[in-house]
């Protein structure tokens, strides 16, 4: 008899139907999923390991075995804060596909700021014709904050666009074509010499509000922002009082500190800001229910578990 392999979702229901029949078919040969909702009470007692995206924590620790969950989501800050710390391992998705995705994000809005859209839709707006002058990629510095899968591969692919790149994590790394610097110290020489600024960190307590008023006042004049990690990484109103005072000069916004973004923020209609709906790396539910697959056929026939969250860094 397959094993039942719990899928505890959080999302809409249109998503949550593609992503219960892409699961289903990549795990249909040695297990069978099924929605949290339909679990019995012999399901959650035998359940070992669980697919979640985005899940209610609560819908978690009411499955009492558990090992270890997949999460079909790269950022897991809800698991981490909410599931006690005897609870399952967690692993987050790592597609390559996602970082083919993100990777062609950072490079079409790092392009939007670079060949100055905001400014000339607002001249549109105006009824202004003018023309600005443009610098080549290789006169435009980009820092990327963050260097994991994501990051790296953004950082690359900019470089393969003619940018000049600098990059910043927590611990310093090497790539190719990259100039790469770690700590606090290293943070602070990126951001003097970036004019525009990638951020691509997981939220951890270190990082959460780790771009504030301090760290702005470090950047160039006139630098702008592209955050697509995690919300609370940026400190909102000191965002707005830089963008507000010129020493910022845009920021494009894919993530925030509440999502849906609630109607009454006053991000929707500033005039430096561009909101996106959190789609820089949509996941892409074919690709990454193989993986989910693979994952979960290796831990039923080796009790192999892949790699997880260290709850001590966060990620």
């Amino acid at each position: 008899m397959k094993p039942v392999i719990p899928f505890v979702p959080e999302a809409n229901s249109h998503e949550q139907e593609v992503w219960q029949r892409d699961l289903a078919k990549a795990l249909e040969a040695f297990a069978h999923v099924k929605h949290v909702s339909d679990l019995t009470d012999e399901d959650r007692l035998n359940a070992k390991v669980a697919i979640v995206a985005n899940p209610n924590p609560a819908d978690v620790a009411a499955l009492p075995n558990l090992v270890w969950v997949q999460s079909l989501w790269a950022g897991v800050e809800r698991l981490m804060t909410e599931l006690p710390a005897g609870g399952p391992l967690i692993v987050r998705l790592a597609d390559p596909q996602m970082a083919e995705t993100m990777s062609e994000a950072v490079v079409a809005w790092t392009l939007y700021l670079h060949r100055d859209m905001p400014r000339y839709m607002m001249q549109q707006r105006q009824a202004v014709w003018q023309e600005h002058f443009l610098k080549t990629p290789a006169e435009r510095t980009i820092g990327v904050l963050g260097l994991g899968n994501l990051g790296s591969a953004s950082a690359q692919r900019l470089v393969a666009n003619g940018f000049k790149v600098l990059g910043w994590s927590r611990s310093e790394k090497n790539l190719d074509g990259i100039e790469c610097f770690g700590g606090p110290e290293g943070l602070t020489r990126v951001l003097e010499q970036s004019d525009i600024l990638v951020v691509l960190t997981p939220l951890t307590t270190e990082t959460r509000g780790m771009l504030g008023a301090a760290a702005f006042q470090k950047c160039k004049r006139g630098a702008a922002l592209i955050n697509f990690a995690r919300g609370p990484i940026v400190d909102t109103g000191a965002l707005l009082a830089a963008l507000d005072q010129g020493h910022l000069s845009h920021a494009v916004l894919d993530v925030f500190d509440e999502e849906p973004l609630p109607t009454q923020s006053p991000l929707w209609h500033h005039d430096k800001i561009t909101v996106l709906p959190h789609i820089s790396a949509p996941t892409i539910t074919s690709t990454a229910s193989k993986i989910v697959a693979d994952h979960i056929h290796q831990y039923l026939t080796e009790g192999a578990i892949p790699h997880h969250v260290d709850r001590n860094r966060g990620y």
